[in-house]
């Protein structure tokens, strides 16, 4: 695992748009550039908001960010995380290699609460997220429309 370089947001994005048809994992409806997830991109940094890639074999197979919560000072010490997978790589143990990771660097972020922001029928980061002390900290019913089917959002809380 290593922090992403520009050279990677081509894939990250081919990633990122390979959950969309799903209707599981992001609200996104229709695919996403790498040129309009640049600025994104730039606002990982290594010592504060890191974005890492895994790789196999050369090829990066899943990728990892911090994100910071709300965007004011206060919430400094909180982030939001996000874990995207291959497809011929999930279920594989990936998810729990990378939250291994994350919960380990958080002292040296600063980081004293991550937060998970997950649709109420993703079962399986439901479950990781529950494997690693996560809880249901709230639940906003509805306020998600996949497909003309109302989602609710699930709001994943841990104190580190």
């Amino acid at each position: 695992m290593k922090d992403a370089a520009s050279h990677d947001l081509d894939r990250i994005v081919e990633i990122y748009n390979s959950t969309i048809e799903g209707r599981m994992v992001t609200a996104d409806l229709v695919p996403v550039t790498a040129e309009s997830r640049v600025k994104w991109f730039e606002d990982h940094s290594p010592a504060f908001r890191p974005l890492w890639v895994m790789k196999m074999k050369d090829e990066i197979v899943a990728w990892f960010s911090f994100q910071s919560f709300y965007g004011r000072p206060a919430y400094n010490a909180t982030a939001e995380l996000s874990i995207y997978i291959s497809p011929e790589h999930r279920s594989k143990g990936l998810g729990t290699i990378l939250l291994h990771k994350a919960i380990a660097e958080c002292p040296r972020l600063k980081i004293k609460t991550l937060l998970g922001f997950v649709f109420g029928h993703n079962e399986p980061s439901l479950r990781l997220l529950g494997k690693f002390g996560f809880e249901q900290w709230g639940r906003l019913p509805g306020v998600a429309e996949l497909d003309h089917v109302e989602r609710d959002l699930v709001i994943m809380g841990r104190k580190i």
